[in-house]
């Protein structure tokens, strides 16, 4: 091992490496590519960063001048990829290692200038790198080594074609290092198609998966999931713990109720900014927080030193999710305990989320709240500080309580006050229990008035969220709300009066200047329905008037005769005798068989017969005649007279009873014979000057015929 590497070990407490790291230290594996596959939190990082040393650093203890980037790691997510480079740092902090971090979230300009700098180790999440090599802010030609940790939760957040275009992207002498807790088929294929003969490197068994954690499934009531978290937290007291939740919205309802509840709490989510998540983890390594409330986004990779306890407010949607989960606690040989909370509906679904996981659990009921108060007992006992000596600068007030107090008053102070440090633990119902509608009794009570009633806006589901956040109370200390209309009423328990007379203050003011004045008694309110509800004033304009009563047959006719019955026979009669209508006389006549049945004797008049063959006329316009020949005389009658030519108008001139022809056109044939009718517009004359060319289209409404139409003499 190069001597630069083992003192950043030594100096980090390393005596001995994990199974991971000495197997993919191994001499005969320097050059090879390789696919691992290990349980989380065996130390992978470290092993990894021991994995690409000598491909990195040669034969020389240091790193030279920084430029192109020599190793490229790449996580899933901006928290897995900042602890990375934390523990990259450290173990080539002594070689003079740059380590440079291209995450989402962060400003793109510093790391730019960052990589223009020059960086040995660029650490990177797949979205975020892809855009510095498309803009060309990174080079990569001089990559001796590529890193993809967590791959199959990157497969899963569908970062394959980020990954194969960074791959393709890197020179083909490299080494390609792919770690992941389970190895599918798409990682197969990845490391197939993106790696030389690939050794395969696999550490633990699923027998001895996650044997420091502890499982506990917490059967809950269905109304007291909330209240079973604040009790597990209270009953283990851990010095770090995580609630995963399945939405943002569940985060942020948690993070508010446990904040309110008195818990140091920080949450963790997709919706957040980078910033305030890498502020949020933070504070849970300094001890700032002590709880956090997070998605899935804190499942892979992220490593919390103090970590204790972690607790599946919502079960997750697989079993992979499950063990990533609880993989926070119970890392590098650490205990730890992990609980799922489980309402008897979700029951069959824990259990075969734990068969698919391979896990054992204990199952039993969430801790009540005598436990929670056993164990904090068995705390205060264990305390250390029992056999503390008394400081010097304090013996003089220990002396003083001594003679003023007796040693049952000194108890009573000290318990008052070690429980007034944390929440109070929470009452739990029967798991077994029905979730009747129907609410218990609710015991003694003490009524106040609020100076807010309907006339200021005030109502039920305002009032008692109101009353809970100044009174430090939950909804199930609050009774029956009855809203007037200049002031309120609101019933609260006996026992959680004091505690809600005290979180007020001397001036009793709540949110928004509401008042709050307590009753000597019950107030006196109306019977019959909620006194919330006042008389309705009448509405302007009188009574609305009512409508037609229904036909009363018993009702005084008024002086008019009652109208006798028809009688139904001189009717039916009446029907018999009145004629059917005529059909209109432009109705066609109806005929018994098909026209095509009938002879040619007994068509109508206005069927004309068929001409023979040959001499049919041929179809054209119905304003137009068939065009002559030239030299053609018009066809006698059929009697041997000559025929009559029309006589075409022309206003203001001669009438004619010759046809007038027109002049032959330009390319030598005849122009058409064209006849108008006088009476109808759309045919009148056309003058020469008007008319186009010969063989243009006529425009619409206008005579066809161009310059070819007939003139008069």
């Amino acid at each position: 091992m190069i001597q630069t590497i083992a003192d950043a070990l030594a100096a980090q407490g390393y005596d001995t490496l994990t199974p991971v790291q000495e197997a993919v230290t191994d001499p005969a594996l320097a050059d090879a590519d390789l696919l691992v596959s290990a349980q989380t939190g065996s130390g992978k990082t470290v092993g990894f960063g021991l994995a690409i040393a000598p491909t990195l650093l040669g034969d020389q203890p240091r790193f030279g001048a920084a430029g192109a980037p020599l190793a490229l790691i790449i996580a899933p997510t901006r928290e897995l990829a900042m602890q990375v480079a934390r523990e990259i740092t450290w173990l080539y902090g002594q070689a003079g290692a740059v380590v440079t971090t291209c995450v989402g979230g962060m400003d793109q300009r510093s790391e730019r200038r960052a990589l223009d700098r020059g960086a040995h180790v660029v650490v990177a999440t797949p979205g975020r790198l892809c855009d510095h090599i498309k803009r060309g802010n990174i080079d990569l030609s001089t990559l001796r080594a590529v890193v993809l940790d967590e791959a199959d939760e990157m497969l899963d957040l569908g970062f394959r074609e980020e990954l194969e275009f960074i791959l393709s992207e890197a020179p083909e002498d490299r080494r390609t290092l792919l770690f992941s807790a389970t190895v599918p088929a798409a990682i197969a294929k990845l490391a197939q198609s993106y790696q030389k003969d690939a050794q395969r490197i696999s550490t633990t068994g699923e027998a001895r998966q996650h044997a420091d954690i502890e499982y506990r499934a917490l059967n809950v009531h269905p109304r007291d999931t909330e209240n079973a978290i604040i009790n597990v937290l209270r009953f283990y007291e851990a010095k770090n713990a995580i609630v995963f939740c399945n939405t943002r919205a569940a985060v942020a309802r948690l993070t508010t109720k446990f904040t309110n509840r008195g818990f140091s709490v920080v949450a963790l989510s997709g919706e957040l900014t980078q910033s305030e998540r890498t502020n949020a983890l933070q504070a849970l390594r300094d001890g700032r927080a002590r709880v956090c409330i997070a998605t899935d986004v804190a499942a892979r990779g992220i490593d919390l030193p103090n970590l204790e306890l972690v607790i599946h407010a919502d079960l997750p949607s697989n079993a992979d999710t499950l063990l990533h989960r609880s993989g926070r606690t119970g890392r590098a040989g650490r205990k730890g305990v992990s609980a799922l909370i489980v309402p008897p509906k979700m029951k069959t679904k824990a259990n075969r989320l734990l068969g698919w996981a391979k896990l054992k659990a204990e199952w039993a009921a969430a801790p009540s709240a005598e436990e929670v108060n056993a164990a904090d007992e068995a705390r205060l006992l264990s305390d250390p500080a029992w056999e503390a000596p008394v400081p010097e600068e304090a013996a003089d007030f220990v002396a003083n309580l001594v003679a003023t107090y007796s040693a049952e008053q000194l108890a009573t102070a000290f318990v008052n006050l070690y429980r007034a440090r944390a929440s109070a633990p929470e009452e739990l119902a029967d798991p077994g229990s029905k979730d009747d509608s129907k609410r218990p009794a609710f015991g003694p009570s003490v009524w106040f008035s609020v100076s807010q009633g309907r006339n200021d806006g005030a109502e039920p589901r305002t009032l008692l969220p109101m009353l809970c956040r100044a009174g430090d109370l939950t909804k199930d200390d609050i009774g029956a709300i009855r809203v007037q209309a200049s002031h309120s009423f609101v019933e609260i328990l006996a026992s959680s009066a004091p505690k809600f007379l005290n979180a007020l203050g001397p001036d009793r003011t709540a949110e928004e200047g509401a008042v709050v004045t307590q009753l000597d008694k019950a107030p006196d309110l109306p019977k019959g329905g909620p006194a919330s509800r006042a008389p309705r004033a009448p509405k302007p304009g009188g009574p609305k008037p009512q409508r037609k009563p229904a036909y009363d047959p018993d009702a005084p006719s008024h002086g008019r005769e009652p109208r006798a019955p028809r009688d139904a026979a001189p009717m039916a009669e009446t029907r018999a005798e009145k004629p059917k209508f005529d059909k209109p006389k432009f109705d066609k006549p109806r005929t018994d068989k098909p026209r095509a049945d009938k002879p040619k004797a007994d068509r109508p008049k206005f069927d004309k017969p068929k001409a023979p063959k040959g001499e049919r006329p041929p179809k054209s316009h119905k304003t137009e005649r068939s065009p002559m020949k030239p030299g053609a005389a018009p066809k006698p009658k059929a009697d041997g007279s000559p025929p009559k030519a029309k006589a075409v108008w022309k206003k203001d001139g001669p009438k004619s009873d010759a046809p007038r022809r027109a002049a032959p056109a330009g390319d030598g044939k005849p122009a058409k014979k064209t006849y108008q009718r006088a009476g109808d517009p759309s045919k009148r004359f056309t003058p020469p000057h008007k008319m186009g060319k010969p063989g243009a289209k006529p425009a619409r409404g206008k005579p066809a015929g161009g310059k070819g139409n007939f003139k008069p003499k």
